[in-house]
């Protein structure tokens, strides 16, 4: 049960005991419907819309940055968040990349109530990987990959949740960003390995915030969670600064039906964007990533390869990322 059901119940315990003795059972009901009346109700996460904006990403091409693609690509997003209603921010940056390359960046951010003190941070990368340096064939380990899963997946399912919380207020604050740059890290043919050359665009953010001393309750990463059969286990980083929203994320996946994607045990600590904002923002954080334990890397099969496109998504999969968050935003 979640702070604010508990805080509605305890209202209306609190009526019923003021209730005078001869007040009949009709007032009691017409009291609590009242109370229970001012809960907005969860919103349908509609799949088909999400495996659209999905599709929509990966038409432009590979969205790397300093490309055509990259740069239609980030004025879709910001013209997308623009129409649910959402106060946009475009933060433009110049990064450097693990081989001393400069980046053209876009961290792109939609704020819906950006009034209200009560703050979900939801966020997700739009980038594409450059190299698929996992494809079996050597030969394509130069080649940039369309990131349908890695990337647009998650893109995709924040467009439909801004898309139904701008048509129905969730009675909080709710922040969109797609950072940038964050699959630019340094490719496994070159041995000069850093961690940090990962996340470029949510390390820049972390520092310089689209708006000053920026903070949110609690924020939810969506990473590769769009693929057939995803497996979404209980990141190390998001346990050991997050727990309780990560339990309630997972219990929540688990009470809609959907525990054969959201498994209950705990994967190893993964570098991701949520790494960043929890160590710059010192907001608690979770990821929400597809992990697979009996993989060498930790992934699915289509990771950083030529076959991350459209054929590997899954609408069940959408559906069952996009209603856990949905419903976790609206019952806060």
């Amino acid at each position: 049960m979640n702070f604010k059901l508990i805080l509605l119940y305890a209202n209306v315990l609190f009526l019923s005991c003021c209730v005078q003795k001869n007040a009949t059972k009709e007032q009691v009901i017409s009291v609590k419907q009242e109370i229970k009346n001012d809960v907005p109700a969860v919103p349908v996460f509609d799949a088909d819309s999400a495996y659209f904006f999905v599709a929509q990403q990966v038409a432009f091409g590979c969205r790397v940055p300093n490309t055509e693609a990259h740069e239609k690509c980030a004025q879709f997003l910001a013209d997308k968040l623009e129409s649910y209603g959402a106060k946009v921010f475009v933060q433009e940056a110049v990064v450097t990349a693990y081989n001393k390359e400069k980046l053209n960046i876009k961290n792109i951010t939609g704020a819906l109530n950006p009034d209200n003190k009560r703050r979900i941070l939801l966020f997700a990368h739009w980038d594409t990987r450059p190299y698929a340096d996992s494809d079996e064939n050597e030969a394509n380990h130069n080649k940039p990959i369309e990131g349908a899963d890695d990337g647009a997946s998650g893109v995709g399912v924040l467009l439909e949740i801004a898309r139904l919380a701008g048509k129905n207020n969730p009675n909080t604050g709710i922040d969109i960003i797609f950072f940038d740059a964050e699959d630019y890290g340094t490719p496994e043919f070159i041995n000069d390995y850093s961690p940090n050359t990962w996340c470029l665009g949510s390390q820049f953010w972390a520092k310089n915030p689209h708006i000053p001393n920026y903070k949110a309750n609690f924020g939810i990463l969506l990473d590769m969670v769009g693929a057939k059969g995803a497996s979404f286990y209980k990141e190390n980083t998001s346990v050991r600064y997050a727990s309780p929203y990560v339990e309630l994320v997972w219990n929540t996946a688990k009470n809609l039906g959907y525990g054969k994607y959201f498994i209950n045990a705990n994967a190893g600590e993964i570098i991701d964007d949520h790494k960043y904002v929890i160590e710059g923002r010192r907001i608690p954080c979770i990821d929400i990533i597809n992990y697979d334990p009996e993989n060498l890397h930790g992934f699915g099969d289509h990771w950083h390869t030529l076959n991350d496109n459209m054929n590997i998504i899954d609408k069940e999969t959408l559906k069952a990322t996009g209603q856990t968050v949905l419903d976790v935003i609206y019952n806060y």
